[in-house]
């Protein structure tokens, strides 16, 4: 039993990225968010959006076609 340890570490950094990329938004989210100027809530709201389309992508990424399996009565 060999390991692809090319493939382990792209994961390796590929998660670091994305947890990284993930928490920053979010923590950016929540501090433009809190500003009295108004160009500040909507730049808000879109990294909340971004925040979320990274994580639904990721969702996406680990059960992949699993899903269409599940929806489509297991055929």
């Amino acid at each position: 039993m060999n390991i692809d340890w090319l493939a382990f570490f792209t994961v390796v950094v590929a998660s670091l990225v994305s947890a990284c990329l993930v928490v920053t938004l979010f923590s950016l989210a929540l501090r433009l968010g809190d500003g009295k100027a108004k160009w500040r809530r909507p730049v808000s709201l879109a990294m909340f959006g971004l925040c979320g389309i990274a994580v639904a992508f990721g969702i996406y990424l680990i059960v992949g076609d699993h899903l269409l399996v599940l929806f489509s009565g297991g055929r």
